[in-house]
Parts: C-alpha cells; structure tokens; sequence
C-alpha cells in the first residue's frame, strides 16, 4: 500500500437513502486536492449501518469519482460471509485495498480474529489493512497476533489509533520492512508522523484535505506545530463524526450524514464548531 495521506469522507443520506450528488461533490474534493489515497466506508462512512447493497453501490460511486486516486474500502461486518461479499464485489469494482476492523456481537478471541483475516487472505487478492479500533470492537490486538497477520501474504498495513513514536518503533522491530504501519485518531498524527510513521488515516481531510495535506508535509519534515489542535479538541468531546457531520453541513456539502439512532450536534455544540472553523479558516464564509 502506498505511504501517505487517507480521507475518509462522510457518507451523506437524503431521507432513507443516500445522497449520491452530495457524495460525489465530497470525493470530487478530495481527488482535486491530491490526497494519496481515500477511505471509503470506514467509521467515518458509517458503514455499519449501511446494508451490503448500500455499500457496494458506495463504493462503486467512490471508486468512479475517486479518478486517479487510489480507494481503500471498508468491507467490515458481523458475519465473515458479508466481509467476503463485500471484498469480493469491491475487487471488481476496481477498489485499491481493503480495510478491515474485527467488528462483533459476541465477543472475538485472537483465534477467531486471526480466522477472519486469513479467510479473507484466501479469497481476494488486494491489500489488506488491518484496522485496530479497540473502542469500537472491544478487541485489543497482541504483537503475536499482529506478527501473525503479518505473515499472510496480502496483509500490507496496519491502521492504530493514537500510534505513539514508541509504539512506531516497537512495531517497526516486529514487524516485516513492507507492512504500512499508518496512524489514525487526528490528534495524534502530528507526533506520530514526526517519528517516521508512514500514514495518516484522516477524519479531518475527508473535508479538509488542503489543512491536512500541509499539516501531513510539516509533520513529515518535523515541523510539528499541530495548527489543528483546536479541532481535534472538538473531536475529544463531541466525538469526529458529529463533528464532521456538522461542518460538512456549515460548508454546505451535505444536507445530513448522520443514520438513524443518531442525531446531529446541538445548536450550541454547532456554534463552536463554527467558531473553531471560522478561526481556522477552515469556513469561507
């Protein structure tokens, strides 16, 4: 997988369905910036609330829109058969790379992870990004399990959240010299990258791919001034899709991205928002 910077855009609705105009307006956006890479259908796409239809028809729409750039698609579900599903129909879509987080009901032992990993090597052959988000799954990868997926042949990049510099380097010691290992959680990414971390899975730059492009590049030369903080501050206490679901609709790109149980930030909570945009400059109003 190439090293670099990945946007995860909203997945905007429209009553009961999706909003496809909205969504080609949001990829459009990311393409013509130059991110090195998009994430369709990750947490950020509210992808677990999608049906599998729904999703492959996302992501068809992504990857068309997306041009040159390369589309990483979320194919994370319940059940091992809608994992292969969606893997299989996002490969003939012509989908760069998978992501993949061990999403449960029941809880997942390191066996039964490793078997979801291992039957989705067998049956598709495009990267494969495993996708740690112990908050979401309740499941905390080991270093023997990560050493272990590492050894299945399409596994090519590991996606953590909040990557430390030490982290990085334990990692980089464990792990074979081509596994992308790829920071994700925002506020963490200015250090993270600093230290060498290859990647920045990015919620912000799935709207502001121009902020997080320079950002990505500053931190990259070790000019670590994070210029965002006060956005990432709003992440920590109204959590980064309400939030980016409430800029996209500031900027006038969405009309709603938020499925139902959720509902949107509060017209207080969306003042600040519009504060820390407007100082940031992140609003053109």
């Amino acid at each position: 997988m190439k090293a670099g910077l990945y946007a995860y855009p909203l997945t905007p609705f429209a009553g009961s369905g999706i909003d496809y105009q909205a969504l080609d307006g949001l990829v459009a956006r990311l393409s013509e910036a130059g991110v090195d890479g998009i994430g369709a259908l990750g947490s950020t796409g509210c992808a677990p609330y999608l049906e599998v239809g729904q999703r492959l028809a996302i992501s068809e729409r992504v990857i068309a829109q997306a041009g040159q750039v390369p589309v990483m698609v979320g194919i994370s579900a319940l059940a091992t058969r809608d994992v292969l599903r969606l893997a299989e129909g996002v490969q003939r879509q012509g989908a760069a790379s998978l992501l993949l987080a061990p999403v449960s009901y029941q809880p997942l032992n390191e066996d039964e992870v490793f078997g979801l990993y291992q039957s989705l090597n067998a049956a598709c052959d495009l990267p494969l990004c495993v996708y740690e988000n112990p908050r979401t799954t309740q499941f905390t990868f080991s270093d023997a399990l990560r050493q272990a997926l590492a050894q299945l042949p399409q596994v090519a990049a590991f996606k953590l959240p909040g990557l430390t510099p030490a982290d990085n380097r334990r990692l980089r010691a464990l792990l074979p010299p081509h596994i992308n290992l790829g920071v994700a959680g925002d506020g963490a990414a200015a250090v993270a990258l600093g230290s060498g971390v290859a990647s920045w899975h990015s919620v912000a730059a799935g709207l502001f791919p121009e902020a997080c492009r320079a950002l990505y590049l500053a931190a990259k030369a070790q000019q670590q001034h994070d210029t965002l903080a006060p956005l990432w501050a709003l992440f920590t206490r109204f959590g980064s899709l309400k939030v980016m679901a409430a800029s996209a609709a500031l900027l006038g790109l969405v009309g709603h991205s938020l499925p139902q149980p959720l509902q949107p930030l509060g017209p207080e909570a969306t003042r600040e928002v519009k504060e820390v945009l407007l100082a940031l400059r992140l609003l053109g109003i």
